[in-house]
């Protein structure tokens, strides 16, 4: 060990004598930064990573290895330095270790001298150190790999600039194995062979955050080859001019052994997926306990397979290796309850007629290039989940984000694998469990019970509903297996205690029998398990089947194995033919589509004055001139411990041509007042705010010129940070959430001190507000901002959640659907009087329905409002203004309702994982000078450490100099 450390300080020593090993690390640091923010263009990516860093890596580190190895046998050749050391009384292998240290050891202060680079870009943003990590691992097993190779090269001449040339031609070859360039002229299999032997690939699969065994190993299998050839050689050279002899051919059989040995370990590894690490923060290659949970509740087998076509899109094919992995994951997870293959229907007619026919699965033509000429490749890139007799298929546009970079660079990779597939496990075990037992997924026992006055005090529909709910009730009770029971109870036999306890703990309330009858009845329905309650509501068609319906949607509220369903209220969009923005509101087609991949999303409006009977969740997107009957159903949904996730405001801005906006009513400020929350009519401006092309008008010699810009919008309020708390479920898996035009919310703590409040979304503090509607850009007056700074007044609340008991804004009242319903009476009475006088004929009378008028005055404590004051957030126009913004798709304000839905409706599997992605992670809002700044202190911190290292080698040459000069001294006294 002392010998060998000698050889690494003599090596070391050596090359910082020269200033050849500052211009080295120089270039290498200019070459970096160059890259990273010429070449990579880091701000306009808006990315908080470093992966242009290490996307770079193995290219930079063959120049760089190639120039620090090419003189360490070839000067000691050229030397004859080779000689002394060859006979000196060291071993050859120890020669080839301390070299090989000292290289690694520059290489590795080479990596060093680029932390700077990683450490700003955390401080710009929450960066995941993990692929960091990863990617310094990588990068070190790679220079080892390098520096072998290059040791090698450099024993075997005696000219450097030759050892520089072919280091590069061999590490360069080794490198363009697996490259896209290369493989995208194979199939599949034939490149994942290549990307087995390439070195950038392997830096690729550890730099993206999940360290492999068989990835190190294939590193650490390259590196001993070329040590061990490298001891070969200084060995033969040993033995140049004696005659062979058996020690020679054992050295070499050893050699050939070694080698072996090393390709060996790598192809029995290579089928192996076990010996994993995902280092990202969110482990996005890796499967999490909320799918392993999911998995568990499996009890058919489960197929899951994987059509990919040998030739695909030369962006798609580094993908599949990917999905492999994680799909094996998939099944090892199963437990022997989940089965993966793959398949490539091209090779079999009856697999590619199959996939078509049964599971409409059918090629995606892309263009592709072959050596003479441009091509259409027919390729499959599917995956197919079945249970039983339900099916998903997720293709290409379900599983890959593209980050777009100008008009010609895109950057392809998995959106978010783990939650897509999961996603669709849940969806067809969910739709597969619904055709089955209602009971079986329903954990504890659950009771019915119907607070029913006397049948002869109920009116004649409501009697006969009541035979056909007691066969329904004996039916689902023999279904049950002892989890269902029901009961009835007369509230006028039990005395006022009952139906003061029925009034405070559900707001049930006595019924009207008629439109001008004064006789009160009670029909009041309640599902409880354990401490839980669920209301179950009157059907609108007082009709058996429809009781049955209404029943079923209540028990499943109790289930985590059915689909639930999301009443949604919003805008409606132009009529057909017309164009998006020709419409006089907002659409919502993004929010609808990706509601109904988890959830049976049912439109309405409201119209009725009653919420759909099987409705889970009710969702207000930007609601407008709601009437009191549409209030009233929104307040007795609530009322029945139901969830209302509401994004209003009173301002309505018009985004079709010139920006304008104007106050509004959206029908509900009386209702959420009275629950104590408002929102203030204001607009909330924001320093920290997301850019927005913004029409603008300019005058160039008399004409008015109008243009779209980029600019900072302080309406589009970026929240992130403290803005937006990560330890909620609601936020979970979400980094950054922009609010545009948004008002601030006022919560009244009087009238909800009793009941849970969580402030979900806020602004910067350097925020203020302002009630001009004004909100057109004017950079003439203004400047960059292009508005006028108001006093700040801090950060503003933008999203509430407030859980607990709620009372009727109606209590006490007549219901309105009553006297809707007298209005409609006395209208039709005095059409059919005038009708009568010109006429004798008599019109014989219509039966109609009862209107059945209650009010429920007070909500279990279950009862949940979510107010966003942004109505606009989640609007279609909105995220594809953004999305063109920001190079990619934009849904954070979609995963945020949609994570509002899980959270209120239970069902939380898939909170932690919904809103992982490679793209999520956005820089904050900084100014010009701001990403100026942040690059030349880049350029100073890469000066300051090479800096740094000349005062180290000339602090390590002064105290050398000084100790040599002692012991002349010492020797010369003794003499």
């Amino acid at each position: 060990m002392k010998q060998m450390l000698q050889v690494v300080r003599r090596e070391l020593a050596g090359f910082f004598s020269t200033p050849a090993a500052f211009i080295f690390y120089g270039a290498f640091l200019a070459a970096t930064l160059f890259v990273f923010f010429w070449v990579e263009t880091f701000f306009a990516r808006n990315i908080v990573d470093v992966r242009p860093l290490f996307d770079w890596m193995p290219v930079l580190l063959i120049f760089l290895t190639a120039a620090m190895t090419m003189r360490m046998w070839a000067e000691e050749r050229r030397l004859g330095t080779i000689e002394v050391l060859m006979t000196a009384p060291v071993r050859p292998w120890i020669l080839v270790t301390g070299k090989f240290l000292a290289c690694l050891t520059l290489m590795a202060l080479a990596l060093v001298l680029t932390l700077p680079l990683t450490i700003t870009v955390s401080l710009m943003g929450p960066l995941d150190w993990g692929p960091v990590l990863a990617g310094y691992l990588a990068a070190l097993f790679l220079a080892g790999a390098y520096c072998a190779i290059g040791l090698f090269i450099s024993s075997r001449s005696d000219n450097q600039i030759v050892s520089l040339i072919l280091t590069t031609l061999a590490c360069g070859f080794l490198y363009l194995l697996g490259s896209d360039t290369l493989t995208g002229f194979f199939g599949n299999r034939a490149g994942e062979m290549l990307k087995l032997l390439g070195t950038g690939s392997r830096f690729e699969a550890i730099g993206r955050g999940v360290i492999d065994v068989r990835d190190l190993a294939y590193y650490l299998s390259l590196t001993g080859v070329f040590l061990a050839l490298n001891i070969y050689s200084l060995e033969r050279l040993r033995w140049a001019g004696n005659p062979d002899n058996p020690r020679h051919r054992r050295w070499g059989l050893i050699t050939l052994l070694a080698a072996a040995n090393l390709v060996a370990v790598n192809c029995w590894l290579t089928p192996l997926n076990l010996a994993r690490l995902d280092l990202t923060r969110d482990h996005l290659y890796s499967i999490s306990p909320a799918t392993r949970a999911t998995l568990a509740r499996l009890r058919e087998p489960l197929l899951i397979r994987g059509y990919f076509s040998a030739q695909t899109h030369p962006l798609l094919a580094p993908l599949v290796p990917e999905l492999r992995d994680l799909l094996k994951e998939y099944q090892v997870a199963g437990h022997g309850r989940v089965r993966v293959e793959f398949l490539d229907p091209h090779d079999n007619q009856e697999l590619e007629r199959e996939a078509g026919e049964k599971y409409g699965i059918r090629p995606v033509p892309f263009q592709t290039a072959s050596r003479y000429q441009a091509a259409v490749t027919n390729s499959y890139f599917h995956i197919l989940i079945s249970y039983g007799d339900e099916y998903q298929v997720l293709g290409f546009r379900d599983l890959i984000e593209i980050k777009a970079q100008g008009e010609t660079r895109i950057d392809v990779g998995l959106r978010n694998p783990e939650y897509d597939i999961t996603k669709a496990i849940k969806k067809v075990l969910y739709a597969y469990q619904g055709g089955g037992n209602l009971f079986g997924t329903i954990p504890e026992p659950v009771v019915f019970t119907g607070y029913f006055s006397a049948r002869d005090r109920l009116p004649e529909a409501l009697a006969a509903l009541n035979e056909e709910l007691e066969k329904d009730l004996e039916k689902l009770k023999n279904e049950s297996n002892g989890r269902f029971s029901y009961r009835f109870i007369d509230p006028d036999q039990q005395g006022p205690a009952l139906a003061r306890e029925l009034r405070e703990k559900y707001g049930f309330q006595p019924l009207v029998a008629g439109l001008l009858s004064p006789t009160t009845f009670w029909y009041s329905m309640v599902l409880t398990s354990g401490e839980r309650a669920v209301q179950v509501p009157l059907p609108g068609e007082l009709t058996g089947p429809a009781m049955e319906r209404s029943l079923k949607a209540a028990l499943k509220r109790f289930s985590r194995g059915f689909l639930k369903t999301v009443a949604l209220v919003a805008p409606q969009g132009p009529p057909p033919g017309l164009p998006m923005m020709a419409g006089p509101r907002d659409q919502y087609r993004i929010l609808r589509q990706v509601l109904e991949e988890e959830y049976t999303v049912r439109d309405t409006q409201l119209d009725t004055g009653q919420v759909p009977a099987d409705a889970d969740l009710l969702l207000l997107a930007d609601p407008r001139g709601l009437d009191e009957k549409q209030v009233f159903a929104v307040d007795q949904f609530l009322m029945r411990g139901g969830t209302v996730i509401a994004a209003v405001s009173p301002i309505k801005v018009e985004m079709s041509g010139r920006l304008s906006a104007d106050r509004q009513e959206s029908g509900l400020e009386k209702w959420l007042d009275h629950q104590g929350l408002r929102v203030e009519e204001k607009l909330i401006l924001d320093p920290r705010n997301t850019p927005f092309p913004v029409p603008v008008e300019r005058q160039l010699a008399g004409f008015t010129v109008r243009e779209t810009r980029l600019v900072n919008y302080p309406f589009f309020i970026d929240i992130r940070d403290q803005g937006l708390p990560r330890d909620h479920g609601l936020t979970a898996g979400l980094d950054q959430v922009t609010a545009t035009w948004a008002s601030p919310i006022i919560v009244d703590e009087q009238k909800n001190k009793k009941r849970r409040v969580t402030r979900l979304l806020r602004s910067s503090p350097g925020s203020w507000t302002t009630d001009d509607l004004n909100i057109q850009p004017d950079f003439r007056r203004f400047g960059e901002m292009g508005f006028a700074r108001g006093e700040t007044t801090g950060s503003s609340l933008i999203g509430v959640m407030v859980e607990g008991g709620f009372t009727s804004l109606f209590a006490g009242q007549e219901s309105p659907l009553l006297t809707a319903a007298r209005k409609a009476a006395e209208e039709e009475k005095k059409e059919k009087e005038e009708k009568k006088q010109g006429t004798n004929e008599t019109e014989k009378p219509k039966d109609k329905p009862p209107v059945i008028g209650r009010v429920i005055e007070h909500s279990p404590d279950s009862a949940r409002i979510i107010l966003i004051s942004s109505p606009t957030f989640a609007s279609d126009t909105t995220l594809s203004l953004i999305s063109s913004t920001l190079g990619t798709e934009y849904l954070n304000p979609v995963t945020l309702l949609n994570n509002g839905v899980d959270w209120s409706l239970e069902d939380r599997d898939l909170l932690a994982i919904r809103g992982r992605s490679h793209f999520a992670r956005t820089l904050p809002p900084m100014s010009r000078e701001q990403r100026i700044f942040w690059e030349y202190l880049n350029y100073g911190l890469a000066a300051a450490g090479l800096l740094a290292l000349w005062l180290i080698r000339a602090r390590s040459r002064h105290n050398r100099t000084r100790r040599w000069r002692t012991l002349l001294q010492q020797q010369g006294g003794q003499a």
